[in-house]
């Protein structure tokens, strides 16, 4: 047979409104901490990953560009071009 204790009903009530009150109070700390970093994130004037992405993608096909036309326009070894300065004296 079990038996209903008033002091253990009243314990029971108090700790469950106790963890809905810390339940509530650290979702309000994660809302004032997401608010607080989107504030400090807007000051930074942060890029954001999809834009940086694309910016460095376009780096390298410039890179690639550019080393494509440094090997179009660099002289062979061993061809006279006529710009070039002849050996030392000596030969």
């Amino acid at each position: 047979m079990q038996t209903r204790n008033p002091i253990l009903d009243e314990l029971s009530k108090m700790t469950t409104g106790a963890m809905g009150l810390a339940q509530s109070a650290g979702e309000e700390a994660k809302a004032a901490f997401r608010a607080q970093t989107d504030r400090m994130v807007a000051e930074l004037d942060l890029v954001r990953r999809d834009e940086f992405d694309a910016l460095k993608a376009e780096i390298a096909a410039l890179r690639a560009e550019i080393a494509g036309l440094k090997t179009v326009t660099k002289p062979k070894k061993g061809t006279s071009t006529g710009s070039t300065p002849a050996g030392d004296a000596a030969g």
